[in-house]
């Protein structure tokens, strides 16, 4: 005997209907296919929007964080004698993950999330792109940009951001990198209590957002998709989802990003 749909269910499925029919599997399968192509711009569209019903810079300078995290892959570990030889010793290699190595973690092998977020009281994730793990930062740094809101001032990096090309994309949409500076510390330069400062709260927002994020979507672990189209759609697709839940709070009359994981998991 068939159980009788919940109201929650009878809803979704009116959502899903079209003239009392429903899209084919094969329909499903290609807008999953072609999703995480969009969900940069549509997280984009989505933090700017936050931004201004949030208003995050309300009482703080007006500053955006960026850094990458890294999701380890799913499977085993494709070790580069391996790679270079062409050898795929078992089938549960991700091929398409890739190396890095992490100042906290060592060397580990999947991917990088790269995030761009507010420095203000709630954290907005702004823009996101996800790619082997060994892209490095300053490489998808321009691209994190360009999703940046007008009025962002201060773009605050480490030491992997401090590159000519990302400092010039800054000048040219008004904004000013601030990162860390390169050589032997300590540094003695005119600018480095200012650097220190900015440092700092990027490590208080961004830092501390990954683990939230993380803790969120229950990522500290390895990947549970396989590829980078798969593993893109899990992980834009949590940022995404992160932004929706930001917004039902916001309409609940709440503008922090506490209980997040307890308001997603009773959704």
């Amino acid at each position: 005997m068939l159980e009788e749909p919940t109201p929650e269910m009878r809803s979704l499925r009116q959502l899903l209907t079209e003239g009392d029919r429903f899209p084919s599997r094969c329909t499903f399968e290609r807008r999953l296919r072609s999703l995480p192509e969009t969900l940069p711009a549509r997280i984009g569209v989505l933090g700017r929007h936050l931004v201004a019903m949030l208003k995050p810079w309300a009482r703080t300078g007006r500053a955006v964080a960026l850094d990458s995290t890294v999701l380890s892959a799913r499977g085993g570990v494709w070790h580069k004698k391996d790679r270079e030889a062409g050898i795929v010793p078992h089938s549960s290699i991700d091929t398409q993950a890739g190396w890095t190595k992490s100042g906290w973690h060592g060397w580990a092998y999947g991917w990088k999330l790269h995030l761009a977020t507010t420095v203000g009281g709630v954290w907005i994730p702004l823009a996101a792109y996800l790619t082997p793990a060994n892209i490095s930062d300053n490489r998808v740094a321009l691209s994190l940009v360009e999703q940046l809101p007008e009025e962002a001032r201060f773009v605050l990096g480490d030491t992997h951001y401090n590159a000519p090309e990302v400092r010039a994309g800054c000048l040219a949409s008004r904004k000013f990198l601030v990162a860390s500076g390169r050589g032997p510390y300590p540094h003695t330069d005119p600018g480095v209590e200012v650097r220190r400062i900015f440092h700092r709260l990027r490590h208080c927002s961004i830092e501390n957002f990954n683990e939230h994020f993380k803790a969120v979507f229950e990522c500290h672990g390895t990947a549970p998709t396989k590829g980078l189209r798969d593993t893109a759609r899990f992980a834009l697709g949590a940022v995404f989802v992160y932004h929706l839940a930001l917004l039902a709070r916001h309409r609940r009359g709440s503008t922090t990003n506490r209980g997040l994981k307890a308001f997603l998991r009773a959704a």
